[in-house]
């Protein structure tokens, strides 16, 4: 990472200065259609950002956790696309205008070095998005989503890393292109296998490793 302790506070330091706001979870935090109010910063907790597809289907597009901005791409170039944001934990966020955010980003005293790093995060977890759909079978696709998930929002145990996020079934599926019902007898496969467990919407890697050697 580019940012150091003291700028990534300086930004910080300028969503402190605005309004403190706090969701519980399935909470929306920007609803379909809504016109947008600011440019958020996680404090605590995980957003999860979709679309609704004309099937009416939900899109899983990312999920956003502590310290990090969205929408950061209204809030740097003012398009918007649409995107819902909703809580999938309880959250403690802060909100500022989008006047605010970009006389920060003109203000050449200010460091942007933490808004690159953000922003290069983001490109990567697209990037590795593009590259999981290349993959032809959806077993491969679930193994490639389920290893970035962990590189992402894992948590250490003794022996297994668990995916610190609920992830239903539909929100794999949209992100890996199968279906839900695809997508779930593949992942009891996984589970039947050994390689990971499932319990209550919350995945753990029991062999990283192994799940990696499948893909090679």
């Amino acid at each position: 990472m580019l940012a150091n302790s003291e700028q990534n506070e300086a930004l910080v330091g300028l969503f402190r200065k605005g309004t403190r706001l706090r969701y519980k979870k399935n909470e929306f935090i920007i609803r379909p259609g809504e016109r947008l109010q600011g440019v958020y910063y996680i404090n605590e907790g995980l957003v999860k950002a979709f679309d609704i597809t004309r099937y009416g289907e939900e899109n899983l597009l990312i999920v956003r956790k502590d310290q990090e901005i969205f929408p950061l791409i209204w809030a740097i170039t003012g398009q918007e696309r649409r995107v819902i944001y909703q809580a999938l934990s309880p959250c403690d966020v802060w909100r500022i205008s989008r006047g605010q955010f970009l006389t920060y980003l003109k203000d050449p005293s200010n460091p942007l070095s933490p808004l690159l790093d953000m922003t290069i995060e983001m490109y990567r977890i697209h990037s590795e998005r593009i590259i999981n759909l290349e993959y032809r079978s959806v077993r491969e696709r679930l193994i490639s989503f389920l290893i970035t998930m962990c590189s992402r929002f894992g948590v250490e145990t003794k022996k297994s890393i668990m995916i610190n996020v609920p992830l239903r079934h539909q929100d794999i599926a949209s992100s890996i292109n199968a279906t839900r019902e695809t997508t779930g007898r593949e992942l009891a496969i996984l589970v039947r296998k050994g390689f990971v467990t499932n319990n209550q919407l919350m995945i753990t890697i029991k062999d990283l490793e192994a799940l990696k050697k499948l893909l090679d």
